[in-house]
This record gives C-alpha cells, structure tokens and sequence, in this order.
C-alpha cells in the first residue's frame, strides 16, 4: 500500500525517532522531572501549583537555544497577559456579571491579543491563562495567578538553561548533509539530461519530473538551512565551527539559482528537440557541442566548494559552453534556434551561481 509522503508511517517513525528528536526528548523530560522537583522552592508561588513547571518546560524546548529562548519569554508574556485579563474578568464578575459573560468576554478579547503577531507563540496562551484565571482563581485568585505565572516562568527558565548546558543542538552538519544530497541530485539531473540529449533520446516528461522532484526537495533543504542558522545562535558549540557561519546560506542560493536555471535550460531543450525538423534546427554537431557544455555544468555543479576545484571546473564549462555558443553563431541566420540560445542562457545563469565559490575569500571545509 502507498501512503502519501506525509502520511507514510515510516516517515513519521523516521522523524520520530531520529537523533536529534531522542536528544530533545530526553532533555525534555529531565528538565522537566527536575523542574516539578525544585518548584516547591519557587518564591511567590504555592507548592500546590508545582505541576505548572513541566508545563513551562515544554513551551520553552525546541531544537535550537535561540528558539527557546525566545518562545520561552514569548509565553510569559502571553501568560502575562492572559492572566492580567482574567483578574480584570474576576474583578468585574464581582460586580454582579454572570459568569457565563465573563467567560465569554475573556475569550473574546484573548483570541484578538493573539492577533499579536509580536507576542510569537506567546499569542497561543493569552486566552488560556486569562480562561484558568476565571475559572480555577477560585477564593484566590492574587495567589493562584502569581503562583501560575512565577511557576511557569521557572519552568521556562529550566527548559532553556537545560537546552544550553546539555549538549546544545546545533543542525549544521545536518544541513551540510542535505545540501550535499540536493547539489549531487541536480548534477545527476544534468547528467542524464546530457545523455538524452547526445542520444537524440531527450525526453520532456521525464526531465520535468525531475525538475519538480528538485523544487520539493530544495523547500524541504531552505528549511533545514534556516535551522542550521538559528542553532549557531547563543550555542558555544557553534563558535568552534570552523566553517564560515554563512557558507549553509551561500550554498542554498548557489543551488537555488541552479535548481532555476535548470528548469529554464529543461523548458528550452523541450522547444529545441520538439518537431520532425528538430535535428534540422539543432545539427548533431551543436547538439553533441550542448551535451558536452550540460556535462561541464554538471561536473562544476557536483564539484564542493573550494576555491581551487570550482576555479577548474568554472574554465572547463566556461570554454565548453563557449564551443557551443561558436557552433551556434556557424549556423545560417535563418537556421540559428532562439532556444538554442536560451539553453545557453541557463547554462551561463549555472555558471555565474556557481562562481562566487572560485573566490579563494570564499574558502571552505564543505563537502
């Protein structure tokens, strides 16, 4: 049976229990064991409410340490607010209000704070807080709303200090990884193109499925890049990297602008080698001169980015792409393809992606 991919019980399993998630988890769970240990001791705040401290470690673990710490003061702001509107709730149902208004009212006004876009995921808990004031404030609610939000706000604390200390997440290799597979996949991508089209076997369909293959793939790597960033951030693991701390982001642009020009080089090889007068408009000669300049693009596409390697292989599919542009200008004027050209467009928009990494300012480690 196939399941689509986001419903595929393997890929959950692998998503489940992959080893970042078993880190985090395990993490989760002794900072919040030791967060419902030492809440008792949490000034201004009553022991009876020491459950509230796992909760607060829970909204503060994420996969990196800046994003704890933000979503973690996110919250209690939020919290913040949703409790100063259920004592305002409190205040006015002592007034005479029937409770079922208050209620009401208080949902009302916390689902529009969390409009907020400022308050992050704090906007989640600013009805939440303000409903359990109401509801369960009972005969104290100055003692109930301190101990809730004090009680949350250690929790949170614990979460973050727990997420730094213990081996601190940090997604750069992981992003490395995935960036290798998408720059590896294009070059494949290239390569077969090159085939078919040497073989005059060059087959549309099949190209642009592999293209849009690509564009699903490299979504899913900006993802990873983004968190790669945000890992480096606050995390003393990260200063010991020893690869520049933007080479994840210059790499996914590299491939992006590759990832487009690829499918712009596909649109105009489907125009080229459409028609019974395909081999007329693209003599076998331009057309093997083509194959061997996608080859070159293919090989300085794969190629890791180094100064040295990229500065090779940018003059091998420099003078190949050059060749064909000269065969192209030996055709008749009346003969010379338009889309011939646009495929030597792509290739040059591969090309000029690719180039930044000949810089020997650019040096890397990568892979």
């Amino acid at each position: 049976m196939t399941f689509p991919p986001a419903l595929d019980p393997r890929r959950w399993w692998s998503d489940a229990v992959s080893a970042d998630r078993l880190l985090l988890a395990a993490k989760t769970a002794a900072a919040a064991a030791l967060a419902w240990y030492l809440a008792p001791l949490v000034p201004f705040a009553q022991s009876e409410y020491s459950y509230y401290a796992p909760l607060g470690v829970l909204v503060s673990m994420y996969p990196t340490v800046a994003r704890s710490a933000s979503s973690g003061v996110q919250a209690v702001v939020g919290l913040a607010l949703g409790i100063g509107l259920g004592l305002i709730s409190l205040a006015v149902v002592g007034t005479g209000l029937p409770r079922i208004v208050a209620v009401a009212i208080v949902i009302l006004f916390g689902v529009l704070l969390a409009g907020v876009r400022a308050l992050g995921v704090g906007r989640d808990w600013v009805a939440v807080a303000a409903l359990f004031v109401l509801l369960l404030g009972g005969a104290d609610p100055d003692g109930y709303s301190s101990s809730y939000l004090m009680t949350m706000a250690f929790g949170v604390l614990v979460g973050v200090v727990v997420n730094l200390v213990i081996v601190p997440p940090l997604r750069v290799g992981r992003a490395d990884d995935r960036l290798t597979r998408l720059r590896d996949a294009l070059g494949s991508t290239l390569d077969r193109m090159a085939d078919a089209l040497a073989g005059h076997a060059f087959d549309p369909v099949a190209a642009d499925a592999a293209t849009e293959g690509l564009t699903a793939t490299l979504a899913d790597v900006r993802e990873e890049v983004d968190l790669a960033d945000e890992s480096r951030r606050y995390n003393p693991r990260g200063r010991r990297l020893q690869a520049p701390r933007d080479l994840g982001r210059r790499r996914l642009d590299a491939l992006t602008g590759t990832a487009d020009a690829t499918r712009e080089l596909v649109a105009a090889l489907t125009r080229l080698t459409a028609g019974p007068d395909a081999d007329a408009r693209l003599p076998t000669e331009a057309r093997r001169t083509l194959a061997e300049a996608v080859r070159a693009v293919s090989r300085l596409v794969t190629t890791p980015p180094e100064p040295e390697g990229t500065a090779v292989q940018l003059r091998a599919a420099d003078a190949a792409l050059s060749a064909y542009t000269q065969r192209l200008r030996r055709l008749d004027a009346d003969d010379e393809p338009l889309d011939g050209w646009e495929a030597a467009v792509a290739l040059r928009r591969v090309i000029a992606a690719c180039g930044p990494f000949s810089d020997p300012d650019a040096a890397t480690g990568a892979q």
